[in-house]
Order: structure tokens, then sequence, then C-alpha cells
């Protein structure tokens, strides 16, 4: 849905703002379905929430929105197709060189 972009030179000088920032997101994802899954009280105003929760977590076994490249690879390679067949880029890009190495 998002993408998160470090410019070049932040990410040579500090390596490590990938990892952090990547970690730091997957932490708050985390956290989010956390509280949403609470029954306690509902964290949102729909009352079917943890039934349409529990069909989410079934349906695409517990993460409907992964984080990584592995686990989203065929759209990435996709939207990489697509954008050369359609001229935003010349030639398709390796998907590894669009992200950074420590997300391999």
């Amino acid at each position: 849905m998002h993408l998160i972009v470090i410019r070049n030179d932040i990410y040579e000088r500090h390596p490590f703002v990938a990892t952090i920032l990547y970690e730091a997101f997957c932490a708050a994802k985390d956290r989010a379905r956390e509280k949403m899954k609470y029954s306690g009280t509902l964290r949102y105003m729909l009352p079917w929430l943890p039934a349409d929760i529990e069909e989410l977590d079934a349906l695409f076994g517990g993460d409907c929105w992964p984080y990584g490249i592995e686990p989203n690879r065929p759209t990435l390679e996709a939207l990489v197709r697509y954008m050369a067949e359609q001229g935003p880029i010349q030639q398709p890009i390796p998907i590894e060189q669009l992200f950074a190495p420590t997300f391999g």
C-alpha cells in the first residue's frame, strides 16, 4: 500500500537506518493488530470487527499486509514488468536493486 524511501546519501552514511525503520514499522503494525484484536472494548466502531479480523487472518495467514521483499515478490515483479511495458522505465530492474540490501 505504501512505500518508505530513504535518500541514498542518508543510507550511505547511516545504513542501519533502513533496518531500524523496518523493525519500527513491523513493531507498530504488530501493536496496532494487537489493539485491533482486543475485544474488551472495541478500538473501532465496527461491531463485526472481531469476525472480520478472524476472516482476514484465515484468508491471509495472519498478515494481510506483509512487509519485506519475499512476501511481496510477485507484486513487485509485476509492478516492474508493467512499468517497463508501459514506458516509465526502459527495462525491468532486479527487485534486489530497488531496496536496501539488509532486506534480502
